[in-house]
């Protein structure tokens, strides 16, 4: 069994290569083989939001705060808020974040397929975020 504390890990900041305005990320575990689970706290400022990608196993999302928007390619733009879970299969390209006017926090989970959680692709447009 492992404890890990509130606070007692640093929160990190979304990498601008993979993530559009101010994001934070905090991980508080990370699946050590056997186990392939790892998983995220990840809060978006108004306006911020991922890049397109794809995760080879899959990824859930647990909203925990705020409100905000997940897109799958060809979909239309859907509204989360705190409580909804949201899954995501195998390889469907897809973005989220908060809203333009709204912060939003959810948990991010996702396993590892050969040691690889997520595909990053392009980055998502002005146009295709208030579109």
């Amino acid at each position: 069994m492992n404890i890990t504390r509130s606070g007692s890990q640093p929160s990190g900041r979304g990498p601008a290569e993979y993530f559009t305005g101010a994001v934070r990320i905090d991980m508080p575990f990370r699946g050590t083989a056997p186990a392939r689970a790892g998983g995220a706290i990840v809060t978006f400022e108004p306006g911020a939001r991922t890049a397109w990608h794809t995760h080879p196993l899959g990824q859930t999302l647990i909203v925990t705060a705020g409100m905000g928007w997940v897109q799958l390619e060809g979909g239309s733009k859907e509204e989360i808020r705190p409580g909804d879970v949201v899954w995501i299969a195998p390889g469907e390209k897809h973005w989220h974040g908060a809203t333009a006017s709204t912060a939003m926090a959810h948990i991010a989970i996702s396993e590892a397929l050969d040691g690889k959680t997520v595909d990053w692709l392009e980055k998502v447009s002005d146009a295709q975020f208030n579109g």
